[in-house]
């Protein structure tokens, strides 16, 4: 008897940490974001057919079929549908980050480039959270300007205030981790900012079997804060191993005959550390994250106890 093959789920088992580290390797790989408009199209009509028909494509084998698939995942909206846009991609997050945070914890000493590559850093963060955000419903453009300028302001703050605060301390190491920190302060900003709509109107939740129930705010809260959790560990290795290995190096006359060689020395640190932080720290939560219906609003709640009485909780995208 063959092997039955659900599209629908993962391959690999999301009720443990090495399947979901697994899944998100899979995932993010930085190789997808090469893919042409035409493989992604090829791999939409591959995976809609066997949806439909459960039929393995001429051609293919099992190891293919998923490999089609989760190039389809990685450029495709799960709620949505839609073909998200290439940077906000999470496959695009390795090559993206290792030249933003190259240059943050590299070109750190002045207030313009502060705020220049911080500036950088939040527009880039605004698209892949709001490219990345759970539900379907659209954010109105008034809304997503401010949620922008909040995120920016938070940031830019943050770093400049730092920064005069480590120059009066005189600590050279401290102030290479200025970067860090401000970019901690903006993920708890920028993240709830970007996904407000999902706060203010709830995100869907559904049974184990797939009904949708309705909108909970109460489930958007908890996506929220585990992907602002997420992305803060994410960042950690790299802005953190990196300034601090470079100043070891430094001190140790690494690149005293040739001072340029410390930026494509942090760019690699920096780039190795992204290209496997972000699928281990994705995989720190489960994807399809689930809340007690005891947790949900009183009137979800009464819904759900009345459609479904042996329901015990609801299960929700919480987003990347």
């Amino acid at each position: 008897m063959s092997k039955v093959i659900d599209l629908d789920q993962p391959r690999y088992d999301q009720s443990t940490y090495m399947g979901r580290a697994k899944h998100f390797l899979q995932l993010t790989n930085p190789l997808n974001v090469f893919a042409t408009e035409k493989q992604l199209d090829d791999a939409k009509k591959i995976v809609d057919e066997f949806r439909k028909t459960r039929k393995m494509p001429p051609g293919y084998d099992e190891e293919k079929l998923w490999n089609t698939k989760y190039l389809y995942d990685s450029a495709f909206h799960p709620d949505t549908g839609e073909k998200m846009i290439v940077i906000g991609r999470m496959a695009a997050q390795a090559p993206m980050n290792t030249i933003i945070t190259g240059c943050m914890i590299t070109f750190y000493k002045t207030t313009a480039a502060t705020v220049f590559w911080q500036w950088m850093n939040q527009t880039f963060n605004a698209v892949v959270n709001y490219t990345n955000r759970s539900g379907d419903a659209p954010l109105p453009t008034s809304q997503l300007l401010a949620s922008y300028c909040a995120a920016c302001g938070g940031a830019l703050g943050t770093a400049l205030y730092l920064n005069n605060k480590v120059k009066k301390m005189n600590s050279p190491t401290f102030a290479r981790l200025v970067p860090f920190a401000a970019v901690c302060g903006a993920n708890f900003i920028n993240i709830p900012m970007m996904r407000s709509n999902e706060l203010l109107n709830g995100t869907p939740v559904f049974t184990a079997e797939g009904q949708r129930v309705g909108d909970s705010k109460a489930a958007a809260t908890r996506g929220i804060a585990l992907v602002c959790v997420s992305r803060v560990l994410m960042a950690l290795p790299g802005m953190t191993l990196t300034p601090l290995l470079t100043a070891y190096a430094t001190r140790r006359g690494m690149f005293c005959r040739h001072p340029m060689a410390v930026i494509p020395f942090q760019l690699f640190l920096v780039g190795l550390c992204v290209t496997f932080a972000t699928p281990l720290c994705c995989a720190l939560f489960d994807q399809r994250a689930s809340i007690p219906i005891g947790s949900l609003e009183p009137e979800l709640l009464a819904e759900v106890t009345k459609k479904y009485p042996k329901t015990k909780e609801v299960y929700f995208n919480k987003g990347l």
